[in-house]
């Protein structure tokens, strides 16, 4: 299968890791760089067809997101975040798409999915209050996605939603400094008292049961895929691919190094090295497979128009987890054998150490949560979750 934006980013690769320092210690992706990736067409491969998008096959998606994130974590954790949000968005009403893309196709939205806010309803919608962390990329994208719960009479959650809301009724507050990921100003987003109309708002429930009114007009297979499987795989597509990148540099920086300690020699030929470079490289091999193969089988699903397995999606959150923690343990081995010089602020390994423990600590990479899912529904129990 062959992938044009792929192709187009590797063209771009030098730049991204040449800024890669940069954005770690200024805390945000160049604007450039979003510019650049808008450019080669990153951010529409997940866009409806009828907005200009490509609809493309998500596994070539989070190809070119683990691509990125190999010369960049942060960069590659934003460009997975404001990535996936389009095919998002193309669940919504039609007019509630038109308002984001009719004037300019390469708007960008980022999200912020805690039910943390309050919708109160009124006359036509909902008035919208609260207060959001970790909205990566935020500054990058004229709209949001946020998590809110609809307050009943009796001041008790009634539902729960996901509505979109426009730059001009929120606030963005700078609070993002943190050990690792530090480049995707991940910061809060602030709402008061906003009128969120009706057809800016989507349940969580109907999202959960592969239902959309953005399916009327998006009837494509990409639309009928799980939230559990698309944005689950966006948020661990970096962290493998941060490991990946990581393995690939330290390869080629200790081919040739000779060790002043342990009795010198060169390092590629210490046996203990060789046993801890197998182990590395076969926990990427198997994240990257697993998790493509799965988001594979269920893309393939929607193309024939068939209902998605739930022994599928349980197994595709299953792998897509154990792809996050196959990574960590991936470079974790490589960190503990590189030596002192890895502990140098600003060298790739550190940096790579540091973005992948921050990826994966993100609420849909929760392994013991996903596997106890999993084990539940392998027991035959019933198993009732968003993220699945």
């Amino acid at each position: 299968m062959s992938n044009e934006v792929l192709e187009s980013v590797r063209g771009l690769l030098p730049n991204i890791a040449e800024r890669a320092r940069s954005t770690d210690e200024n805390r945000r992706v160049p604007v450039e760089t979003i510019q650049e990736l808008t450019e080669a067409g990153v951010f529409r491969m997940l866009q409806p067809k009828r907005y200009g998008g490509a609809e493309s096959d998500p596994v070539a998606f989070f190809e070119v997101v683990r691509e990125i994130s190999g010369v960049c974590g942060s960069t590659g954790w934003v460009t997975g975040v404001l990535g996936v949000h389009p095919w998002q968005l193309g669940l919504f009403p039609e007019i509630a798409q038109d308002e984001v893309w009719r004037e300019n196709p390469d708007t960008l939205v980022s999200s912020s999915y805690a039910p943390v806010g309050r919708l109160t309803p009124v006359e036509g919608g909902y008035e919208l209050s609260g207060r959001w962390s970790f909205s990566s990329g935020c500054e990058h994208a004229a709209w949001v996605l946020i998590g809110g719960l609809v307050v009943g009479a009796e001041g008790r959650p009634v539902d729960f939603m996901t509505v979109l809301v426009p730059r001009a009724d929120y606030e963005i507050e700078d609070v993002w400094d943190v050990i690792g990921l530090r480049g995707t100003a991940s910061n809060d987003i602030v709402v008061e008292r906003a009128f969120v109309p009706g057809y800016r708002t989507m349940r969580n429930y109907e999202q959960a049961q592969l239902r959309g009114p953005g399916q009327k007009v998006n009837t494509g297979p990409l639309h009928r895929m799980p939230f559990a499987t698309i944005f689950t795989s966006a948020i661990t597509a970096p962290v493998i691919g941060t490991v990946a990148g990581c393995y690939r540099s330290y390869i080629a920086a200790m081919r040739d190094r000779v060790r002043l300690s342990l009795g010198g020699g060169r390092f590629a030929e210490d046996q203990f090295a060789q046993v801890a470079v197998a182990r590395a490289a076969s926990e990427i091999d198997a994240a990257i497979l697993q998790t493509d193969r799965n988001v594979r089988e269920v893309y393939e699903h929607a193309v024939k128009g068939e209902e998605i397995p739930m022994e599928l999606r349980l197994r595709t959150r299953r792998d897509q987890v154990r792809g996050t923690e196959r990574a960590i343990e991936a470079i974790d081995i490589l960190f503990k054998i590189a030596g002192g010089n890895s502990l140098r602020r600003g060298n790739p390994i550190e940096r790579a150490w540091r973005d992948a423990h921050a990826g994966s600590v993100h609420v849909a990479n929760d392994v013991e949560r996903a596997l106890a899912m999993y084990g539940r529904g392998e027991f035959g129990l019933t198993v009732e979750d968003n993220l699945i």
